[in-house]
């Protein structure tokens, strides 16, 4: 598992460590029930603070994308196809939003904007 922690982002770290196991989950770089670094090890490896390492495992498992088992650890949970579109979806509503704010300062109307993701559309 890689995880890398840029401190100019400005994002918190345990935000960081969050979204990067979160994205590994979903593109499968992560399988169903592979164990996890453990807390403090990770921590370790990163050169963190065991509660940031906590606070980013407390989020996934709360989010449904891994599980703990008592003296075990913690591992990936088997993927919730639901989950992962719901995701993917507000994902996309995020960027979608920062498009929009983009094209409005840039003076691109709604048509431009349609028409310039049909031309990328069509590349692939």
């Amino acid at each position: 598992m890689n995880i890398f922690i840029d401190n100019k982002s400005g994002a918190p770290i345990y935000d960081q460590i969050f979204n990067q196991i979160k994205d590994q989950i979903i593109n499968g770089t992560l399988k169903e029930d592979e164990a996890l670094p453990s807390i403090r090890n990770l921590a370790k490896d990163l050169k963190i603070s065991v509660v940031t390492t906590k606070r980013a495992y407390d989020e996934l498992e709360r989010e449904g994308f891994i599980y703990t088992v008592a003296a075990k650890g913690c591992f990936v949970a088997p993927k919730n196809v639901e989950l992962i579109r719901e995701n993917n979806l507000r994902r996309i509503e995020e960027l979608m939003e920062e498009i929009g704010k983009l094209a409005k300062s840039c003076g691109l109307s709604k048509e431009e904007l349609v028409e310039m993701f049909e031309y990328i559309s069509e590349e692939e």
